[in-house]
């Protein structure tokens, strides 16, 4: 999920079936993981491709955007549309544990849905804390990509809500994509009609902004 220009959406996608909300995560194909970088995209809507083809999603755009950077990866999309900061928070040991590996860099993306569900932004603060944390327990380098509340969410509700991503970016000294829609958002051509995620089109665009952030991240 994402956030409109004036108004957020009431719910996002659901989730449909357990295995989605427990992080039926979906590795695109490409070079076998032992040969390449393990990036794990972990967050909602925006991350799972909703309503995209499969190729078309935020995961699969990014491995082919790394691979024009010469950088040989394979990109998980732990993306499950609907999920908010508490759900991504219960299913992050799921979605680990069952990974070949230990992944090198595990890009977190939540809290679109806790703002559209005006959901206390405490509450999702202390979710990103908790999922930032474990990672840093587990050794595993960790990027965030931020998201920006609605106009009509109110000023003081805006100010909680978008104070999160940066404090905790430098708390725990990682790397932060300010707002994932950053570009996209309010532009109809790159945009599905519901006006909160973006198009196979926007997701490129996202992409391409995003990736560099993701080569930083990654280091040597």
């Amino acid at each position: 999920m994402g956030c409109s220009p004036s108004q957020p959406s009431p719910e996002d996608a659901p989730v449909t079936n357990a295995a989605a909300a427990a992080g039926n995560v979906a590795a695109p194909a490409g070079a076998p993981v032992e040969d390449a970088r393990l990036v794990v995209v972990f967050g909602d809507s925006l991350y799972a491709g909703y309503q995209l083809e499969r190729e078309e999603g935020f995961a699969p755009a990014l491995e082919r955007d790394l691979a024009a950077r010469g950088i040989a990866a394979r990109v998980v999309n732990a993306g499950v549309s609907g999920d908010t900061s508490a759900g991504g928070r219960g299913r992050l040991a799921f979605v680990l544990d069952g990974l070949p590996r230990k992944p090198d860099l595990v890009v977190v993306g939540l809290g679109g849905n806790d703002m559209l569900r005006g959901l206390d932004p405490e509450q999702t603060r202390a979710n990103l804390e908790a999922i930032l944390t474990d990672l840093k327990a587990r050794g595993i380098r960790a990027m965030l990509t931020g998201m920006l509340a609605a106009p009509n969410m109110g000023s003081d509700y805006a100010a909680r809500f978008n104070a999160i991503y940066p404090d905790l970016a430098r708390a725990f000294d990682v790397p932060l994509y300010p707002f994932f829609l950053d570009g996209v958002i309010g532009d109809r051509a790159l945009m599905l009609a519901d006006g909160i995620h973006p198009n196979a089109q926007g997701v490129t665009a996202v992409t391409g902004r995003v990736a560099p952030l993701v080569v930083q991240a990654l280091g040597d």
